[in-house]
Order: C-alpha cells, then structure tokens, then sequence
C-alpha cells in the first residue's frame, strides 16, 4: 500500500483510492455495497417471507411443536423500580414490532398521498374504486358461507393484501410486466392498508377507554412541537411515539396503530433550513478546507462544523423518505418474517375440520381471497371504465388487471393478523389462518402462471411490433 513520505502530510482535498485501501476493508466495502443492494430487491423479501412461513409451519407439524407453541408463550418483561409490564413473546412481537410495520404502513400511505397515486382523484379514482371492490366481494363470499354471528367476525380477514408479498412475486416475472401494472398493485395495496386500518379501528376495537385518548393527544402534541421547533433526528421521537403507543394500548384498541398515525404525521419536507443542504455541506466543506482546526485536531473549534454536516447530510431528504428507507430492511428482514414465524405455525392437526364451522371459516377465507380478491378487483375496475368514471393507464391492459387481482389475493401478513383480532377461539382462529396460508398460497402460484402467460404474449406483441 502506497502512503504520502514520512513526515508529510496528504493533501486534505485528495481522497484514498481503492487501491490505497486496505484488502480486508476493500473487500467488507463489496460486500456491504451488495448486501445493500440485495437487500432491496423486492422479490427477495417475499421469499424471506415464504421461507419463515414455511419453518413456522413444518416446526409447528413436528414433534417439536410443543416448543414452537412454548417458545412464543415466554414471558418479557421492562420494569422500572417496583412498576413491572409483563407480556408474553407474542405479544411484544404482534403488538410492538408489529407497530414498526404500521408505522412504515403510514409513511407509504403518507407519501402517495403527496407524490403518488393518491396526489389527485383523477388518478387515485381507479385504484380506489378497484380496492373497494376488491374488499366487498371477498367479505360478502365469506360472509355467504358463515352467517353465524361468531363466524361472521372473520369477514375482514379476506379482504386485506400483503403488499411485500404480492409485489415480490410481481417482481419474479421480470421488467417485462409494465410500470403502470406494477404501479396499479401498489396503489390497490396500500388503498387496501389504509382500509384495513380502518377496519381495525372500526371494527376490531373492543370497548373503548376515552381517558387512553387523552395520553396519545398528548404524544401527539409532542410530536408537533418536536417538529416546530426543527428536531429533524428520528431518535428523539421514540418517546412521544412511545406515548401514543401506550394511549392506544389504554385505550382498548389495538396498540399498532399508533404507528400508522405516527407514520401519517412524518414530514414530507426536511426542516426548514436558512440555506439549502448542498450549499450548506460545500460552504462547510470549504471552511473546513482553509481552517487549521483538522491538522490540530481541534475538537471545540470542529463541533460547529461537525454539527452543520451532519443536519445538512441528513435534512437532503425528507424524514418521510429517510426513516421509511432506514426501517424497510428491518421490517422486511426483521419483524414481517418474525410475525410469520411467530403466527403461520397452522399443524393440519391442531384445527378440527371434522367441525362444520371450521371448515366453513377455512373455506370461507380461502376462497374470498383466490376468486373474492381478483373478481372484485377485476370487476369494479371493469364497471368503472364501462361507465366513464375511469380510464386504464398507458400499458394496463385487461391482462394486467386480471394479473394485478389475482396477486391481490395474497393476503397473508394482514389477513393472519385481522384473523388474531376476530377470533378467540383458538379452532376458528387457525382454521382462519389455515385458510390464509391455502388462499395466499394459490393465489401466488395463479398469479404466477397467468403472469407468465402474460409476459410471453406482451414479448409477442414487442416483437410483431419490430
């Protein structure tokens, strides 16, 4: 490795090149710069996904599934002085983790609401209306099969689509499906959050403590006031976030949504700043250049500076982009395959389907979600074109929609934990959830080989056009 001679400083404006570095950090930086770009391949996650769905299940079918179900019942406990909060595993995995999801949930949605699909009705109309049908026809088949009040609870479970999922097996079939294809789904996807959320809010909040409303007003409240006052770092909301999620807890509605109100209050611009970004790292970087303070290692003369590069680096994106782009490894990686692992473990054997109102509820929700999802996605998109409401986007065809249904109907992620907030009763809930995992699955495998179809005729149409 060459070096400027003993006794002589490098010049300050010449930065090491790769052959100056180390092999050992030469090769870590390689490694890392394609983990990172591994990592954000859509289709990966998916199979992440799949796999930990897969562990769930074959542990929960072993003869070791007395420990799978032991593992997830442990108990976790914080406490401070004599105050002690005891939950098991699986709570602080659907209930805490989980709201890091929602959180990510409420970004995505807070951000087509200013720069996506959702920025105007004209554009958001067709996706909406897809949506809508897209949760109407799934519950009302579901609800066809089980009338039953207790049964009947389940109707939401079908409803919902796992967005990591479905684009992920999107992703599988190539650059060949068009943009405005893959951009539909999304939108459907998130429409189908926003709606969910709703639902859970709605429907599957038990009787409600208004005094828990007063606690996450207030973790509201300091939520504005950190952004007012210009707190752009994300580590300093953790307490007020951790506010509301405590006033959602006291509140008897489920605690995950404090992350979606959390993520719809995330700013979409940085903080104001009395100049921009990349003039404030040059003009700093320049004063750095000509001061002396480096050489002296200066601590007290560089902390000004030091701190100016920092907020500068960091206010170039909005805190909307900069925390969801930070959290979606760990969701995608992290907590969604953990929900899996902790929720998928269905053994065939642990749910009654001698039971009439079991296999109700499994055919119920498997059906809704492979011919529910695509039929009504399909068929509200179809009225709303026939009837002038809406038109396709420049590359939808017929076949994309019919492609982008029938991956609607992965629901898997928010359909198992709908399914946790309809039943308790433990032979429902995992018939329910047998039914998610059968529906998902078939979906997927449809999706897929209609997808392939699809891509080989638009390859057709290409190349007849050339």
């Amino acid at each position: 490795m060459v070096g400027p001679p003993r006794g002589k400083r490098a010049p300050m404006n010449v930065s090491p090149t790769l052959d100056r570095l180390p092999r050992a950090q030469f090769l870590a930086e390689r490694a890392f710069a394609r983990l990172q770009k591994f990592l954000h391949i859509e289709a990966v996650s998916g199979v992440v996904l799949l796999v930990a769905a897969a562990v769930a299940l074959i542990w929960a079918s072993s003869p070791f599934a007395d420990s799978y179900h032991a593992l997830w019942h442990l108990p976790l406990s914080i406490g401070l002085g004599d105050f002690v909060f005891s939950k098991s595993l699986h709570f602080w995995i659907n209930d805490a983790l989980m709201t890091v999801f929602f959180l990510v949930v409420g970004m995505e949605i807070r951000r087509e609401i200013h720069e996506g699909a959702l920025t105007r009705l004209d554009q958001a109309a067709l996706p909406v209306i897809a949506a809508v049908g897209g949760v109407i026809v799934p519950a009302l088949i579901y609800l066809s099969l089980n009338l039953d009040p207790v049964r009947g609870q389940g109707w939401a479970v079908p409803t919902a689509t796992d967005i990591a999922f479905a684009v992920g097996v999107l992703a599988l079939l190539g650059r060949s499906v068009p943009v405005n294809v893959r951009v539909f789904l999304l939108a459907i996807a998130i429409i189908d959050d926003v709606i969910a959320v709703l639902i859970i809010a709605l429907f599957y909040s038990g009787g409600l403590q208004w005094f828990g409303f007063v606690i996450v007003f207030c973790g509201i409240l300091m939520v504005l006031a950190f952004q007012r006052v210009g707190i752009g770092s994300a580590i300093y909301y953790v307490l007020p976030g951790a506010v509301v999620w405590i006033g959602f807890l006291m509140t008897g509605a489920h605690p995950t949504l404090a992350g979606v109100v959390l993520g719809l209050l995330t700013p979409v611009r940085p903080i104001y700043m009395r100049e921009h970004p990349l003039e404030a790292l040059s003009r700093v970087t320049d004063e750095l250049r000509g001061s002396d303070a480096l050489e002296k290692k200066d601590m007290h003369s560089l902390q000004g500076p030091l701190r100016q590069l920092r907020v500068a680096r960091r206010e170039i994106l909005p805190p909307v982009v900069r925390v969801q782009t930070a959290l979606h490894p760990w969701v995608a990686y992290g907590i969604i395959p953990l929900f899996a692992l902790a929720n998928a473990g269905v053994s065939p054997t642990s749910v009654d389907l001698a039971a009439a109102e079991s296999q109700y509820v499994m055919i119920g929700v498997g059906l809704a979600l492979v011919a529910g999802k695509p039929i009504g996605v399909v068929g509200a998109t179809w009225l709303a074109v026939r009837m002038g409401w809406c038109r396709l986007a420049p590359g939808v065809s017929w076949g994309g929609v019919w492609l982008v249904g029938l991956l609607a109907g992965i629901g898997f992620t928010m359909s198992i934990f709908i399914a946790m907030l309809a039943f308790s009763d433990e032979n429902l809930l995992n018939a329910a959830k047998l039914g998610v995992l059968i529906g998902s699955l078939l979906s997927a495998m449809l999706g897929l080989g209609w997808g392939a179809a699809y891509v080989r005729r638009l390859r057709r149409e290409q190349g007849a056009a050339h």
